[in-house]
């Protein structure tokens, strides 16, 4: 799968959102290592803390599905910034997938990569426990 197919499936994928608050729709594809693809969407709640972020979603579908080793994850959102995974979603990432190539595009269809260690260094991980 190319790197714009991917973008592609997140870009579908927000238009599933959940937004009424923010207004700030985001989708997400992860692409696991056997090749299948999980879509997510921002989910928002009226309780700020409920919410979920669509990188998150797509990670606990593959997860509830029983995988476990991911590639990369596009990340598109409708705006003129490329966007990239919050701090909370990196972290989750990063139990899974600490090496994971991030696809972040933006609305002109654009994108950057970058790989999880360069955006989350000296990460915590289950090594420490």
């Amino acid at each position: 799968m190319t790197d714009r197919e991917l973008i592609t499936q997140a870009m579908h994928a927000s238009i599933h959102a959940y937004a009424p608050y923010s207004k700030f729709r985001v989708g997400a594809a992860l692409e696991c290592q056997d090749g299948t693809v999980f879509t997510g969407c921002n989910v928002e709640n009226a309780a700020l803390g409920a919410s979920i972020c669509a990188e998150r979603c797509a990670v606990l579908k593959a997860i509830s599905e029983g995988k476990r080793k991911f590639l990369r994850i596009a990340v598109y959102s409708q705006s003129a910034d490329y966007c990239v995974p919050c701090g909370t979603c990196r972290q989750v990432l990063c139990e899974f997938a600490p090496e994971i190539e991030l696809l972040c595009a933006r609305s002109d269809g654009r994108y950057v990569s970058y790989r999880l260690r360069d955006l989350l260094p000296h990460s915590f991980t289950k090594d420490f426990l």
